[in-house]
């Protein structure tokens, strides 16, 4: 990752963080109905935007990829819209709930609420890229309590055995909602589980940006040059509750969750480029204000915007052109 995709990345990862923290208040002043966060998930999946080719690739999220999918290229205005249900929300049309992305243009498949249920759908495309003999690859990302259901095992299983282009990315936060990894798993990493499938795990920390971007790269170019899938678990903490219906201090200490706040990936990179000289102090504080203003920007725009009629609930459904924003 060069200089200049270290603070372009960077800018991302400030306006995720902002557009995720007006969204807790936007839930709280009784605005939106939920709100699932990505707080402290940020450096990896910014990381991962950039080391795939956009645009080129499948991606198949799941739902705490907001800034990803900001790296990817959705912007604040159809994050905000998503979020509020309005007609021209670009991933459903307001069909489905915030965070339940899809992005035409950049090969984003639209997923579902069951935990797990679109890794199969990442493997099939992989088979479909072979059948085409593309060189394209599919990158499909889950939580470690996604990798304890059957449809995970399924689908790596047979990813591994006729080596598809696929990347299994776990953000492993540590909590399948309330319950602790070690109460959902018996091995002590999600990538002990790759030697078990015949694939390479490779496990690195998450609030490392170059190396979530140097693992990424790495497995994309085995997966292009016909070597098969890998299983990447990226390290990293849910600073937040699991959603806005949830209630973190039922399951785990303040204290706790202070001691993860000092792995901020936030403050990790922020530090990263004023060690670099990339930035300075001021600058920073000029990155983030120019993210602050394009969530206000984003929120005077969607409360705005109208909300789908009712006679829209019917379509599309097969092939009716999607309305987009």
């Amino acid at each position: 990752m060069n200089n200049d995709q270290l603070l372009s990345a960077f800018q991302t990862m400030l306006l995720s963080r902002r557009l995720d923290e007006r969204a807790w208040m936007l839930h709280r002043q009784g605005k939106i109905a939920f709100h699932i966060s990505g707080i402290g998930h940020e450096a990896a999946q910014v990381a991962m935007a950039y080391a795939i080719e956009r645009g080129r690739d499948y991606v198949v999220p799941y739902y705490r990829d907001l800034a990803f999918m900001l790296g990817l290229g959705m912007t604040a205005r159809e994050f905000v819209l998503s979020l509020m249900g309005k007609r021209d929300d670009p991933s459903s049309g307001a069909r489905q709930m915030p965070s339940h992305w899809s992005m035409r243009e950049m090969n984003v498949v639209s997923h579902s609420s069951p935990v797990a249920s679109q890794v199969p759908h990442a493997t099939g495309i992989a088979m479909g890229i072979r059948a085409a003999k593309d060189d394209a690859i599919v990158l499909t990302t889950i939580g470690e309590g996604g990798t304890s259901q059957g449809a995970w095992y399924e689908a790596v299983n047979w990813a591994a055995i006729h080596k598809l282009p696929v990347l299994f990315v776990v953000e492993n936060n540590r909590y399948a909602i309330s319950v602790r990894q070690e109460q959902q798993m018996a091995v002590e990493n999600v990538v002990d589980k790759a030697s078990g499938l015949g694939l390479p795990g490779v496990r690195v920390d998450g609030t490392d940006i170059l190396a979530v971007y140097d693992a990424v790269g790495e497995a994309a170019e085995r997966a292009r040059r016909g070597d098969g899938p890998t299983l990447l678990e990226f390290t990293l903490d849910r600073i937040t509750p699991h959603s806005s219906d949830d209630d973190d201090r039922t399951y785990r200490t303040k204290e706790e969750v202070d001691a993860y706040r000092e792995r901020d990936p936030l403050l990790v990179t922020r530090n990263l480029l004023l060690e670099r000289k990339l930035i300075t102090p001021t600058a920073y504080k000029d990155m983030d204000a120019r993210a602050q203003e394009m969530v206000d920007e984003a929120l005077h725009f969607a409360e705005s915007a109208p909300y789908p009629a009712p006679e829209d609930a019917a379509g599309p459904v097969y092939a009716e052109d999607i309305r987009r924003g």
